[in-house]
């Protein structure tokens, strides 16, 4: 379905070269034993975009594609029944050939606040839970040798290959994957982020003990999730859903969340940034038409969720891996 030769053979060198076997392995099974009733009409868009050459990529202030040789009328049409035979878009936005993709999330804004506080610069990078790889695109525009994302969504795979078929040199690669299914790393990253995902986690503490196992000594964790006000006593487990997700477990406070890490193993831990969604960051648009955040808070109350809980807070910590 996709290509990964030249994934593949990036990794014939380097920390990441046990990788190379299992994950050739790994795609084909995943490929072979596909079975996604919405994957034939994803493919049939994706193959649906044109093919442009001389494409330049502005990913300073967003992930921004245009053709030096201005696409016709037909060729824009074509591209825009592509891109919206892919919906929902969720992350973002995209600016691409003209064609803007006002997606659900400003994934733009979490970018600006989490930014200042890195440096990706030479660096190797694995992104967990990377949806379409909104994220990824930046990571590399900000210095990154190599970026990884691994997520298991398939419609996000093909959103991600919408843009990656016109920089297909990018060293910027997205696997089909859960973290768990990944090879042994072998303290391969430089940088690890976990965005949006600890919060899913049955077991928390787990998850962060994977996300070390992947750094080498001295490597970079950027967690972002779900929090709540309190003291290092507080968490939230919701009942059944939280903001009508029923996958979300463990919300806890900062000071908690710090706890957790230390016990993880992590060390000089420090929150970045604190920030409570806006219904202007999170909302639905022509690009993403189901419910979205306005839906999920109580009607004159957007301090409480549908189900009476504190609105989503998120806080973005750093933390490092001992050594190095």
């Amino acid at each position: 379905m996709i290509d990964y030769t030249a994934f593949l053979a990036s990794l014939a060198d380097g920390p990441l070269t046990k990788w190379r076997h299992p994950i050739s392995e790994g795609l084909q099974q995943r490929f072979d034993s596909l079975q996604h009733g919405d994957l034939e009409r994803w493919q049939a868009s994706l193959n649906k975009l044109p093919s442009l050459d001389e494409v330049e990529a502005d990913l300073v202030n967003g992930v921004t594609l245009r053709s030096r040789h201005p696409l016709d009328a037909k060729a824009q049409t074509t591209l825009e029944e592509g891109l919206r035979g892919l919906h929902p878009w969720r992350k973002g936005p995209f600016d691409l050939f003209g064609i803007h993709i006002d997606t659900e999330w400003h994934s733009d804004w979490k970018w600006q606040r989490v930014a200042p506080h890195i440096d990706l610069r030479g660096r190797r990078v694995l992104d967990i839970g990377c949806g379409n790889g909104y994220y990824m695109w930046r990571m590399w525009q900000a210095g990154a040798s190599m970026v990884i994302g691994v997520d298991p969504n398939l419609l996000f795979l093909n959103q991600f290959e919408a843009v990656k078929r016109y920089l297909p040199n990018a060293p910027v690669w997205q696997l089909p994957f859960t973290l768990e299914a990944l090879p042994e790393p072998s303290n391969a990253f430089d940088t690890v982020f976990s965005m949006g995902v600890l919060y899913h986690r049955r077991a928390p503490i787990d998850h962060l003990l994977q996300l070390k196992a992947c750094l080498r000594p001295g490597g970079e964790l950027v967690l972002e999730t779900l929090v709540i006000e309190g003291d290092e006593q507080q968490c939230l487990l919701p009942e059944d859903r939280y903001a009508q997700m029923r996958n979300v477990w463990f919300l806890p406070s900062v000071a908690m969340l710090e706890r957790f890490l230390a016990r993880a193993g992590f060390n000089d831990i420090r929150c970045v940034d604190l920030n409570r969604t806006s219904v202007e960051e999170q909302r639905s648009t022509d690009w993403m038409r189901f419910q979205s955040l306005p839906d999920f808070l109580q009607p004159g109350d957007a301090s409480k969720t549908i189900e009476g809980h504190p609105a989503p807070l998120r806080a973005t910590l750093v933390a490092l891996k001992p050594g190095g």
